[in-house]
């Protein structure tokens, strides 16, 4: 499966879920439901990954966590805020430099329609 492929039935389940909750509601319960979403299609499915910090030679543990990593390949930054910045943007293409995954999604589910809080990024 291509990784169009897989952000695309991400995509689908996000916004099940985003009709079925609404918006409005804290950022961990949008992403235990879509972990629950995205395991009950067939998909790989991490929450809360661990991100160790490559510097000088060393790996390091300093409490980074993805909010799902999708079948070993696509990063998903859940959001509920108001509007995303550009500090979320940027946040997001830092956590893919350092996991090496290519594809972010970033989903704020603080919005009317879900498809205006979707952004894709690419390492």
């Amino acid at each position: 499966m291509g990784d169009f492929d897989v952000t695309e039935r991400i995509i689908g389940e996000a916004i099940y879920v985003h009709r079925k909750l609404g918006p409005g509601l804290l950022e961990s319960t949008y992403q235990n439901c879509l972990f629950h979403r995205l395991k009950s299609e067939g998909l790989k499915v991490e929450m809360e990954k661990p991100l160790p910090v490559y510097f000088d030679g060393l790996y390091l543990e300093c409490g980074y966590r993805l909010d799902l990593v999708i079948e070993d390949q696509i990063v998903l930054e859940l959001k509920s805020v108001k509007k995303i910045k550009d500090i979320h943007k940027a946040q997001m293409i830092t956590y893919l430099k350092l996991s090496g995954y290519k594809i972010g999604l970033l989903i704020n589910f603080n919005v009317l329609r879900l498809v205006d809080g979707l952004i894709r990024l690419r390492n």
